[in-house]
């Protein structure tokens, strides 16, 4: 992968490739992404269970077309007690980063872009919610100015994010468009390499 992390929404077709990625997580990584040591089953079924129509997803693939980054931006009405935000709306995200694939900032560069879409989507609140022992996540929560609070061996981290300008709109919508470009050129890439394959009779 390039030192420039490409993060592109994640929709219906790419669900196959989604579960491929968390199945293939080390059991350390999936305590620390789902707060428990999953079965494949769960896991299989929290994936299946993703509402692209309601939620957000995004991804970033390396340049051998493997998703190695998942970003989980879920959407919740808030809470009528809540003195956070008075937005019809809240955030929550999770993400998940194949081990082949530390150390690049690809954690923080997928929170910005779910960042972004919250002020986009007219969201002001964005939450995160991990174990205190999840290095990456804490490292992320304090990079992002998060406020952050510990009970119990779990922590929860909140960002308060501006309003949407013309600025982040674009910025959004430039970063998607690279990442679509750059996904697609992966991707034919990919059938060629088969197709070349096939015709020298290889597997």
């Amino acid at each position: 992968m390039s030192s420039i992390v490409l993060v592109k929404e994640l929709r219906e077709r790419d669900r196959r490739r989604m579960l491929r990625h968390f199945l293939d997580l080390e059991d350390s990584d999936r305590l620390l992404r789902f707060g428990s040591l999953l079965p494949d089953e769960q896991v299989t079924n929290y994936v299946n269970r993703i509402d692209f129509a309601r939620d957000m997803v995004f991804g970033v693939y390396n340049r051998m077309f493997k998703l190695v980054a998942v970003g989980h931006l879920a959407f919740a009405p808030r809470d009528e007690n809540s003195s956070v935000t008075e937005k019809e709306r809240v955030a929550e995200f999770g993400v998940s980063v194949s081990r082949s694939a530390r150390g690049r900032g690809i954690g923080s560069r997928l929170f910005e872009r779910a960042a972004i879409h919250c002020r986009n989507n007219d969201v002001d609140t964005l939450y995160m919610h991990c174990l205190s022992s999840n290095k990456t996540m804490m490292h992320i929560a304090k990079k992002a100015g998060m406020e952050i609070h510990r009970d119990y061996g779990e922590a929860d981290a909140y960002l308060k994010l501006l309003p949407a300008d013309p600025a982040s709109v674009l910025q959004e919508a430039l970063h998607e468009q690279i990442a679509v470009l750059d996904y697609t050129l992966k991707a034919n890439k990919r059938i060629a390499s088969k197709w070349f394959n096939r015709l020298l009779g290889r597997k």
